[in-house]
């Protein structure tokens, strides 16, 4: 799905959601990766939203996030409660849904100035069977 672009100065947004990439502005990411208005985090060691835990909700978090939006991958799968409330406690909202519209919320998003971040999770990359 090809996103339309209005490019906003500086800020880092998603182009394309492919089922095992996505597309910035710059460059083609094909692993989990955490994104914000200023810097994509790549090699994020997620493959499901299950694996997500308490060390996930710190990295996040310290990208001093106002909201938190989760793309998990094809479908919207929830996290665990723990983990939502990591963010929850401290005020922060978080949203989960499935890429493409974690991708279009993140770019509304970063393109009204608000700081958000978003958290992509994608399937790893199958090797080659020999």
């Amino acid at each position: 799905m090809d996103l339309s672009l209005d490019q906003t100065d500086g800020y880092l947004l998603v182009r394309r959601v492919g089922a095992q990439s996505i597309t910035l502005l710059d460059r083609e990411l094909s692993c989990s990766f955490l994104l914000a208005p200023d810097q994509a985090i790549e090699n994020w060691t997620v493959d499901a939203a299950s694996q997500l835990g308490a060390d996930h909700v710190e990295a996040m978090l310290a990208l001093q996030p106002e909201l938190v939006i989760l793309g998990t991958g094809l479908r919207q799968t929830f996290p665990s409660a723990a983990f939502m409330a990591g963010f929850l406690r401290r005020n922060i909202g978080i949203e989960v849904m499935d890429n493409a519209a974690a991708a279009r919320t993140y770019n509304l998003l970063a393109g009204e100035g608000r700081r958000v971040i978003a958290g992509f999770i994608l399937p790893t990359p199958s090797l080659p069977s020999s």
